[in-house]
């Protein structure tokens, strides 16, 4: 389960998220010493909150719990075990925050020291704000299961601070065909929810980002920022230069992508640096922006409601022939082609 740029081997998931798992387990009839042993996972790791195991120990740990409870759900239980408290620095540096908003920036910004392997982005469309997830992996045995978790962990920490008040008016779109039995998740998400989205989203009133958080706290918020960076620190570390970018493009996605001048600033290096990094990579930055634009044009297609002119626009080309162009270099065919080929499917 590695993340492009990003090495499975090294210790950089909090061994309780292990330990939590596997009480989920115990509780299910299963046996921990069986699970930790198919993982590679001394059990003594998981008796202090910061040891650490590898992507691939925790991937392994997930695969062998799914198959031996035969549970395709148990992603959604083990969400919902992840109490804000679990996740330490981050969840407190964001419910501290002044209002919603806030901690929902505070969130994408240091989601990565708690779930390395994936990608959270916050934007709004119209009316609606929407949090979307990305899976930087391509297991596909743990892809619900890896979604599951977060949108359960996500919706657990909404009821726990709103209630049920963010679900008036909000929707879950989630990219994975629609399960047999839907009781868990609407139970979860409410009836707003699309399966075979291709995208994974949730979705509420725009209005809501000015609700204040009861937990507001200007001192706390700090030193559990601190502690954050601290932890990026460690993280962007293990990574390459080109998975940071691609971090720092998908954010502020209401907005244009940031050019590599802007990115190189936050990066603290100059745009020279950066795009000798980015060659030692084997990558442009252009390619990276294409990247991150043909994605966004597949998601925006799938929404009928907007014109190709919007979506050219939305994805910063101001001439919609531009778009064109790249588009057809992207998919082999025209915008307008392929959102009549898939609105068959």
């Amino acid at each position: 389960m590695n993340a492009p740029g990003f090495t499975g081997n090294l210790p950089v998931i909090r061994a309780h998220y292990a330990d939590i798992l596997c009480q989920l387990a115990e509780d299910r009839g299963l046996q921990r010493s069986r699970l930790l042993s198919a993982s590679g996972i001394r059990p003594s790791m998981l008796g202090h909150p910061d040891n650490f195991i590898t992507v691939e120990q925790f991937s392994a740990l997930c695969r062998e719990t799914l198959v031996q409870s035969g549970d395709p759900a148990l992603g959604l239980e083990f969400g919902k075990r992840l109490k804000f408290t679990t996740h330490g620095s981050l969840a407190q540096a964001a419910i501290s925050c002044d209002t919603l908003e806030q901690a929902l920036t505070v969130l994408i910004k240091y989601f990565q020291i708690r779930f390395v392997y994936m990608s959270l982005s916050f934007f709004v469309e119209e009316h609606e704000a929407v949090i979307q997830l990305d899976l930087a992996h391509s297991i596909e045995d743990l892809y619900r299961f890896n979604v599951d978790v977060v949108m359960a962990s996500l919706m657990d920490v909404n009821l726990l601070l709103f209630g049920h008040r963010l679900l008036d008016g909000g929707r879950c779109l989630l990219d994975f065909p629609e399960p047999d039995d839907l009781s868990a998740y609407r139970q979860l998400f409410g009836s707003q929810i699309a399966f075979g989205s291709g995208v994974n989203q949730l979705r509420f009133k725009r209005v809501f980002l000015d609700s204040p958080m009861s937990l507001s706290n200007p001192v706390t918020r700090r030193i559990a920022e601190a502690q954050c960076q601290e932890e990026m620190r460690f993280i962007e570390g293990s990574t390459s230069v080109s998975d940071r970018v691609v971090r720092l493009l998908e954010t502020g996605r209401s907005q244009r992508l940031p050019a590599l001048e802007d990115v190189a600033e936050h990066l603290k290096m100059s745009a020279r640096t950066l795009r000798r990094q980015l060659a030692s990579e084997g990558v442009r930055f252009q390619q990276l922006q294409d990247s991150i634009r043909h994605r966004r044009a597949l998601e925006l297609l799938r929404r009928n409601e907007l014109s190709i002119d919007e979506i050219a626009d939305a994805l910063g080309y101001s001439d919609p022939s531009n778009f064109g162009r790249a588009f057809r270099k992207w998919e082999g065919v025209s915008p307008s082609a392929w959102r009549r080929e898939h609105q068959k499917l």
